[in-house]
C-alpha cells in the first residue's frame, strides 16, 4: 500500500523544513510513503526548499488561487500517483507529524474511510475565547449538517482512504475542512476521528488576518455550508420564527376588531403582520430552491466521481506536476506500470 502525505504551500520556504523533518517515512500498514506539496503560487523558494528536504513530488499552481483549490489539487495528485490513503496536513508544522500513524490507523484497520484529527481545542492556549466559540460553533454546525461526530472540524489534519478521496469536490474558494467533512457526511462515508497533538504556533495565520476576520469568514462559511446542504432547514426554520410573529399580529387584529365592533383601529398591526407574512413565504421559497439546488449538486458530485475513475483508468497525469527530482520524468496515474490506454478511449474522454 502506498500512502502519500501532501502538503499545501504558499511562501513556506522558512516553515516548510522543520514540518518535513517531523513527517515520518515508515508507517505500519504502508510498503510506501512518499511526500507531495502542492505550491499555492509561492514567490519564494518554496519549492527549491521542499526538494532539498527529499520531496517526492511538486504540484506547481501557476498563480495562487487559495488553500481549497491547493487541497483539491492534492487530491487529484495523489490519486493519479496510485496512493491509497492520502493524509493532509499543514506546512506551518501546527500539526504533530509523528501522529500520522495513528491518524492513519482506523483506515488501515477497516474501521473508516476518512480520519479527522481532533486538536482538543480547549487546550490549545494560543486560541482566543472568540476563536474557540467560533471553532465550537462551526463544529456544531458540521456535526447536524452532516449527521456525523466530528468534534474539531475546522481541523486541516486528515486521512482519505482512495475511496474517500475519490468523492471529495470541494466548490469553496476559501477552505476545505467544513465542506468535505459534510459531502463525507451525505455520501455515507465512514468517518472516524483520534486525539492528535499540535506544535507551538510559528507564525501568524495568513488565512485571518485579525481575529474579526477570523469571525466575519468563518460566519459566513458556516452559513454558505449550511445553506448549501440544509437548505430546508435553514430556510424554513427562519420562516417559522417570522411567520409565527405574523399569526400573531393578525390574530390581534382580528380580535381586536371583534371586539370593538370594527372601530378600532391598529391598522398597524395588519401592516407589520403582512410583512413578516411576505418574508415567511419568501424564506421557504428559498428553502424549496435550494433544496432542488442541494439534489442538482449531488448528481454533478456523482459525474465528477465517474469523470475522476475514468481518468485514473486512462493513465492521465497530473495537472501542474514536476517530480521531486526536476530530472525524473513525470509519474502515471497506475505508477508507471500497465499499457498505454487505447486511444479511441483517450479520444473519447477528450471529447
Amino acid at each position: 500500500m502506498k500512502l502519500i502525505i501532501q502538503i499545501p504551500c504558499f511562501n513556506e520556504e522558512r516553515q516548510l523544513p522543520t514540518t518535513l523533518k517531523r513527517l515520518p517515512r515508515q508507517v505500519a500498514g504502508f510498503s510506501v510513503v512518499e511526500w507531495l506539496i502542492i505550491d499555492d503560487g509561492s514567490s519564494d523558494r518554496t519549492v527549491e526548499v521542499a526538494r532539498e528536504h527529499g520531496v517526492d513530488h511538486v504540484v506547481r499552481l501557476t498563480n495562487h488561487k487559495g488553500l481549497a483549490a491547493a487541497f483539491q489539487a492534492g487530491l487529484d495528485a495523489g490519486l493519479k500517483l496510485g496512493a491509497e490513503v492520502i493524509v493532509n496536513t499543514d506546512a506551518d508544522n501546527q500539526y504533530e507529524g509523528a501522529d500520522i500513524p495513528k491518524l492513519v490507523g482506523p483506515i488501515v484497520r477497516g474501521e473508516a474511510d476518512m480520519v479527522v484529527g481532533d486538536r482538543q481545542v480547549k487546550t490549545i492556549e494560543e486560541f482566543s475565547a472568540a476563536k474557540k466559540l467560533l471553532q465550537r460553533l462551526g463544529s456544531w454546525v458540521v456535526r447536524h449538517a452532516s449527521a456525523t461526530a466530528v468534534p474539531d472540524t475546522t481541523s486541516g489534519f486528515r486521512a482519505y482512504n482512495r475511496e474517500a478521496a475519490l468523492q471529495m469536490h470541494v466548490v469553496s474558494k476559501f477552505t476545505y475542512t467544513l465542506e468535505t467533512i459534510i459531502q463525507a457526511g451525505k455520501l455515507e462515508v465512514a468517518i472516524d476521528h483520534v486525539p492528535v497533538r499540535t506544535n507551538p504556533k510559528t507564525r501568524e495565520s495568513r488565512l485571518f488576518p485579525s481575529v474579526g476576520a477570523y469571525v466575519r469568514r468563518n460566519a459566513l462559511t458556516i452559513f454558505r455550508v449550511w445553506a448549501q446542504y440544509e437548505p430546508l432547514k435553514l430556510f424554513w426554520g427562519g420562516a417559522l420564527i417570522i411567520g409565527l410573529p405574523a399569526v400573531a399580529l393578525f390574530a390581534r387584529f382580528l380580535i381586536l376588531f371583534i371586539v370593538h365592533g370594527g372601530r378600532a383601529g391598529h391598522v398597524q398591526s395588519l401592516i407589520l403582520g403582512a410583512v413578516l407574512f411576505f418574508g415567511a413565504m419568501l424564506l421557504g421559497a428559498l428553502g424549496v430552491i435550494g433544496d432542488l439546488l442541494a439534489s442538482q449538486r449531488t448528481l454533478t458530485q456523482r459525474t465528477f466521481e465517474r469523470v475522476r475513475r475514468i481518468e485514473l483508468q486512462l493513465g492521465i497525469e497530473p495537472s501542474h506536476y514536476e517530480h521531486g527530482d526536476p530530472g525524473r520524468p513525470a509519474a502515471r496515474a497506475d505508477g508507471g506500470a500497465g499499457t498505454e490506454p487505447d486511444p479511441a478511449e483517450r479520444r473519447a474522454l477528450e471529447v
